[in-house]
């Protein structure tokens, strides 16, 4: 590698108005010849959060940078006019401030920092343009998200209360003893063991500050939100803030391990009562919204109680009559953000569609869709600004999260920030291209290639195949802060990303089919578009590697067994290599129990015995590729020792292998240190594999 990197300069250090810590600044990185290289993927600008103004004129945003030496990120808020002019900086502190929302008729703003004294997430107040900032609530456990009643008179807030699990009698006069008693399934989840479990909290509230706060559902031993990924979206105000709906997966012990059934729970304010809008549907029910006049409640969910990728409907329930509709029965796609339209008459939504993240709007009568906005990208978010524009961040394999306006009158996409335009103007960037690949059983398969920049034809370069996480996990215009297709491509390498069977976004069969066949259709797609574009003359095909994260890990040791020389290297991180143990480890079981056809001791379940018999464990005796694993010891969806096992047969075998271990991750590597290092392993591993030991 000849490029070269000048180093990290953070401009503008200084601190916080709450802490000695150094706040992180927006890197000055250069480079000498457009390299992209592992510090340049870490100095991107990354947009969340957009909320425009009650009265549209203004939105805010949050804006984080990472700071590679200090090993962190911090976000900070940032305002602009409707039309994206006059940028400016609101928030400058060394904690990330998040959660956003306008207040007070949009002259002031509500937003989650931690406090400098109890190191608690704490709601703070500002007025809207950035001054006078104080703390609002002083909560003992922290306030993990919250939305504030329309009125602006009331808040329903998420906070952590102790788990229901816990015999005080035993731990009485034992202050020190690091022992956990369990005694019943889901004791711990995603990265961390259950010792808390957050609960929803109704208070009074003003600008000066939050008192009177209910846990409703006190005494009760569920989540609300739910772990590990719920937030304000499980939470909606009714206009007239007399009730609220709240999402909870009301089940415990085995029945939360092996079931998806969330529900949706309507709150009176007034009587004090909950009840349950969703008791029929048995999959999960989440995001629920509100029409603008209160009479209708949308929402998204799914049949199956434990099928967690299942399509979403996007669902209507008639507040009055109770009646529900699912209005896109006869549409074969689906949303994954749903907003009322300003006047009530339309919902728009983002959602998968051939490889791509379009926006869509459907008429909640008629159940007519229309595509506002469609290109090689995708939209993530839509948050309404009149009743023919919303907001969304649009981002692609080429570029980041960018704010956007995109209107339904003339189907206009404009651009409203371009926090990474100077950067990205530095870098030589691959072409991203659209291939159709033929399937074994007589289908297309829409493929991305990603090629190298100052891609030359007549020449012949190294490929990687992409091997998808999820399993029913897009592979849209996706961009990622670790697969990244843009530095793969940088560094010499042809990327095959398919869209193979298991993934969204090509109807429900196609996403449908990978359950209770792993190893079967999918991996023949894999080699497909591998056999595909190997015929390709600038395809070296005697150096192709395989790589992947999760399912995709998996993906990796399943073709170390069956690839037949068509590759000469291979990387997997937190994947599956025995399916029986996974069976057993993970801790969401019903994706094991759904996905894998059930138990391996029922011997008289075909499709479960099918999945056990093409675990990759079983083939190890045809691995003959070189392998690195890489690992988070804080995985506890696809532990750790699934891919030491994979590296200890690996070396038992004789083979050229190698692992990265990270003690403080979990399934993804989110330290900037840390992400740097993948990186650098990961390169150094393929280029050793697929470039220096060329012939």
């Amino acid at each position: 590698m000849s490029s070269m990197l000048l180093p990290i300069v953070l401009t503008g250090c200084g601190t916080g108005s709450q802490s000695s810590e150094k706040v992180i600044e927006k890197p000055d990185i250069k480079t000498t010849d457009g390299f992209f290289a592992p510090e340049v993927l870490e100095a991107f600008g990354r947009i969340s959060e957009v909320a425009p103004s009650p009265d549209g004129t203004k939105i805010i945003f949050t804006l984080a940078y990472e700071d590679i030496q200090e090993n962190k990120a911090n976000a900070e808020i940032y305002s602009m006019d409707a039309d994206g002019q006059n940028m400016k900086r609101l928030t400058t502190t060394a904690p990330s401030e998040s959660n956003l929302q306008w207040i007070a008729d949009g002259t002031k703003i509500a937003f989650l920092r931690k406090d400098d004294a109890s190191k608690k997430m704490q709601i703070f107040v500002m007025n809207a343009d950035g001054s006078d900032v104080k703390r609002v609530s002083d909560v003992e456990n922290g306030i993990e998200c919250f939305v504030i009643s329309p009125d602006g008179t009331k808040i329903i807030y998420g906070s952590p209360v102790k788990a229901f699990n816990k015999d005080e009698d035993l731990f009485k006069d034992l202050p020190l003893t690091s022992g956990r008693v369990v005694d019943d399934l889901m004791y711990k989840h995603w990265d961390e063991w259950v010792t808390e479990i957050p609960h929803p909290f109704l208070a009074d509230f003003s600008v000066d500050g939050i008192s009177g706060a209910v846990d409703i559902m006190e005494g009760e031993p569920f989540e609300c939100p739910m772990r590990p990924f719920g937030g304000t979206d499980a939470f909606a105000w009714s206009p007239d803030s007399k009730t609220l709906v709240y999402v909870s997966r009301k089940l415990k012990g085995q029945d939360y391990a092996f079931s998806t059934d969330s529900n949706l729970y309507l709150y009176d304010l007034a009587s004090k009562s909950t009840t349950c809008l969703t008791e029929e549907i048995p999959g999960y029910d989440t995001n629920p919204a509100f029409s603008p006049d209160g009479k209708s409640l949308a929402w998204l969910s799914m049949k199956t109680a434990k099928f967690e990728s299942d399509k979403k409907r996007l669902m209507i329930l008639d507040i009055a009559s109770k009646e529900k509709r699912d209005l896109t029965e006869q549409w074969d796609y689906w949303p994954e953000q749903i907003a009322w339209s300003k006047n009530g008459d339309a919902i728009w939504f983002a959602g998968y569609y051939q490889g791509v993240e379009p926006i869509f709007k459907i008429d909640v009568k008629t159940c007519a869709i229309d595509t506002v906005a469609m290109d090689v990208c995708d939209f993530s978010t839509v948050t309404p600004v009149a009743d023919n524009a919303v907001l969304t961040l649009r981002h692609s394999m080429s570029a980041p999260n960018e704010i956007c306006l995109v209107r339904t009158d003339n189907k206009e996409v404009k651009e409203l920030t371009s926090v990474n335009k100077e950067l990205l103007s530095q870098l030589k960037l691959g072409e991203v291209r659209k291939v159709m690949v033929p399937t074994t059983d007589g289908k297309e398969m829409c493929t991305w290639v990603i090629l190298p920049p100052d891609f030359d034809p007549s020449k012949k370069y190294p490929a990687l195949l992409y091997c998808q996480g999820g399993p029913q996990q897009a592979v849209s215009q996706f961009w990622s802060y670790r697969w990244n297709f843009m530095i793969m491509a940088a560094h010499g390498y042809i990327v095959i990303a398919p869209n193979r069977r298991g993934l969204p976004g090509f109807g429900t069969e196609w996403n449908e089919q990978i359950s209770g066949d792993y190893g079967g259709q999918n991996m023949k797609d894999y080699f497909s578009a591998v056999d595909y574009m190997a015929k390709e003359p600038y395809v070296d095909e005697k150096h192709i590697g395989a790589v992947g994260a999760s399912y995709g890990g998996f993906s990796v040791y399943w073709l170390a067994g069956h690839h037949e020389n068509r590759f000469a290297a291979l990387v997997a991180h937190a994947g599956i290599f025995n399916l029986q143990s996974q069976y057993l480890e993970t801790e969401e079981m019903w994706f094991a129990d759904y996905d894998l056809g059930g138990p391996f001791w029922d011997k008289n379940n075909a499709v479960a015995q099918r999945t056990y018999s093409n675990s990759p464990h079983l083939y190890v005796d045809q691995w003959t590729a070189p392998i690195l694993v890489t690992v988070g010891e804080l995985d506890y969806r696809i532990l750790a020792s699934q891919g030491m096992m994979a590296f200890n047969a690996a070396k038992m075998r004789g083979l050229e292998a190698e692992m990265l271990v990270f003690p403080d991750e979990n399934h993804w590597i989110l330290k900037p240190q840390n992400a740097i290092l993948w990186q650098r392993v990961f390169f150094r591993f393929l280029d050793k594999y697929l470039k220096e030991n060329k012939k």
